[in-house]
């Protein structure tokens, strides 16, 4: 199941209250004030993490509550903070408050991290307040209260190159074998309901990381067969590999049908540079890429199961990666 975006309330914790405290021993009468500070509420933490996937873990628990600080003690002793919470989010996640539709983060690297609700101050005890005027102060201040937002996580994977075809056009298939991806694979449609990451070794510090995207269909720019949801993560990735079945009995329509999803969507994602890859070669009763015309892109012809083109195909992915490197700089 794909779960890509989420909506929690998140709630720091509040400061804990300053105390109101004299010192009182024997031969002193007239200690002077000692009241601690509150402690700092516990702040909320959203950090991108290499071992999470999905925002599954967000389906269900829509709130998320810091502890509070506690309260300052006598003989000027500051009360604990309280404990903060880190929530582990994919890398990939945008973070977006509800209230405002302002766009917070961007936790487009392992690790990155934001703090998405921070733990209010504890108050001030009295012994803050004693002057030389005011040597027994009766004040003390209450812990400001910890923020509160609604915000919304959108997931978009973070990849490289970016797998995209018909449903059962081998995208799967192919991932499994150039990589150490396991996703799972069937012979019909929609096998494919969540975007899978693999790392895929080419030279040595060479490796690029390539996404096998869910099946699109005609309208998928319009949601049908929650296509806008698996097109958003093609936004990210450098590069495209569209796949076209060379037994489907028109693959020139197929290939129109995704060109068209993928300019009717926007975001510039037609625009990327990509290859066109002719699957199930081994097969034997498919088309060949001298009898069709895919408006002059780069073809190749590759069968996952006897392993066919796919050397090739990995050049020909790491070379447009290098050349939209050298763009960059």
């Amino acid at each position: 199941m794909l779960i890509d975006t989420a909506r929690i309330r998140v709630k720091a914790g509040d400061g804990g209250n300053g105390c109101k405290s004299f010192r009182r021993e024997k031969f002193v009468p007239f200690g002077g004030p000692n009241g601690g500070d509150g402690g700092r509420g516990g702040s909320i933490v959203i950090e991108a993490s290499r071992g999470h996937s999905t925002l599954l873990d967000f389906r269900y628990k829509r709130e998320i509550k810091a502890e509070r600080g506690h309260h300052g003690l006598g003989s000027r002793k500051t009360g604990r903070s309280g404990e903060g919470v880190v929530l582990k989010v994919p890398v990939g996640t945008m973070i977006k408050d509800v209230d405002i539709g302002e766009i917070l983060a961007d936790l487009d690297e392992v690790g990155k991290s934001f703090v998405v609700a921070a733990g209010g101050r504890g108050g001030r005890g009295n012994a803050r307040f004693a002057t030389s005027t005011n040597r027994a102060p009766t004040r003390c201040e209450e812990g400001r209260p910890g923020e509160e937002r609604m915000v919304e996580l959108e997931l978009k994977l973070v990849a490289d190159v970016g797998l995209v075809g018909l449903p059962n056009a081998g995208k799967s298939t192919l991932l499994s074998t150039i990589s150490a991806a396991r996703p799972k694979i069937g012979s019909f449609p929609f096998t494919t309901l969540s975007p899978v990451l693999g790392l895929v070794p080419f030279d040595i510090d060479r490796s690029f990381v390539v996404a096998d995207l869910p099946g699109l269909i005609e309208g998928a720019h319009q949601g049908k067969g929650l296509g806008d949801r698996f097109l958003r993560h093609i936004e990210r990735t450098r590069v495209l590999v569209v796949l076209v079945d060379s037994s489907d009995p028109d693959p020139e329509v197929s290939y129109r049908t995704l060109l068209h999803e993928l300019r009717s969507y926007g975001f510039g994602v037609s625009e990327k540079p990509r290859i066109v890859a002719l699957t199930k070669m081994d097969l034997g009763s498919g088309v060949r890429s001298g009898d069709v015309a895919f408006g002059g892109e780069d073809i190749v012809e590759i069968s996952s199961a006897t392993g066919a083109g796919l050397e090739k195909l990995k050049g020909m992915m790491r070379a447009l990666l290098d050349e939209a490197d050298r763009t960059v700089e």
